[in-house]
């Protein structure tokens, strides 16, 4: 069965655009549908830099899950995973610190049927379709905790995925939930775009994206700030630098830093001491 065809008999409408699939077109992949594309350019219209900036995104994550690797991290939750690409978390994570464990958990089922082509034989992985908006159902569900030992430090990831959260008190609701079923040690990274550098361009976005369907719940005439970002690492300490611009975010020795004004999108990690 190919997986289109698995796709169809799920019910999948390509006529809805989505956002991991409009980011996939923005990094150059083919995991797209003619609504997405339509969706990003027009996005890319209003923002130019939004293909930076997602290459931007996919290098902090990379230099996040090191850094968890290298601080003792042997497995991770990726929330709202997005569709495959190079650089994916299990592969940074295995080759930082090898057998390592992740989990990788979206809504969409385009992402959760080639995620799971793609990993159909690396038993150091697994791929959910699940809801974060739920972490206590998330956390109990059979896959992941054949895979996931939550009496140990785990890394959790929210990748770019809580900005298509609107309410604030369910986002904030959401990584509580998380963080209060995760064992001591364990870190939650979190990126997210901001309105706080291009509030103009970064308010039509929002209005396009909730026009479109893209992103649903309570109506918000704008992105998070900064400010608004910060109280989701309440009861974490927070690792150095603290949460800033992805690109400032502990770069690479000898890596070409881009423009932080260029990139609104800010990037920090907590840990849960206890």
């Amino acid at each position: 069965m190919t997986v289109y065809s698995r796709l169809e008999r799920l019910g999948f409408d390509p006529n809805v655009p989505n956002e991991a699939r409009i980011t996939d077109y923005f990094v150059g992949g083919k995991d797209n549908f003619a609504a997405d594309r339509e969706a990003a350019r027009r996005a890319l219209d209003l923002a130019p830099e939004l293909t930076m900036m997602c290459h931007e995104g996919r290098r902090f994550l990379s230099r996040a899950v090191r850094y968890m690797a290298g601080a003792g991290i042997r497995q991770f939750i990726d929330l709202g995973c997005g569709l495959p690409t190079q650089g994916n978390v299990h592969e940074i994570a295995q080759a930082a610190a090898p057998g390592s464990h992740v989990a990788y958990v979206d809504n969409d089922p385009v992402v959760v049927v080639h995620a799971q082509a793609l990993l159909e034989d690396d038993k150091y992985t697994s791929v959910i379709e699940g809801d974060l908006r739920y972490p206590d159902e998330l956390l109990k569900h059979p896959r992941l905790t054949k895979l996931i030992d939550l009496d140990r430090p785990v890394g959790i990831l929210f990748s770019f995925t809580l900005a298509v959260i609107s309410d604030d008190e369910l986002m904030a609701g959401i990584v509580r939930g998380f963080r209060d079923a995760i064992a001591p040690g364990s870190y939650i990274t979190i990126a997210h775009s901001v309105s706080d550098l291009r509030p103009e361009v970064t308010a039509k976005l929002a209005a396009m994206y909730q026009d479109d369907g893209i992103v649903t719940g309570t109506r918000r005439e704008q992105l998070r700030t900064k400010a608004e970002i910060e109280p989701a690492f309440e009861g974490l300490t927070l690792v150095e630098p603290g949460l800033v611009y992805i690109p400032m975010w502990r770069p690479d020795p000898g890596e070409q830093t881009a423009d932080p004004d260029a990139i609104w999108s800010v990037g920090g990690i907590g840990r849960k001491d206890a």
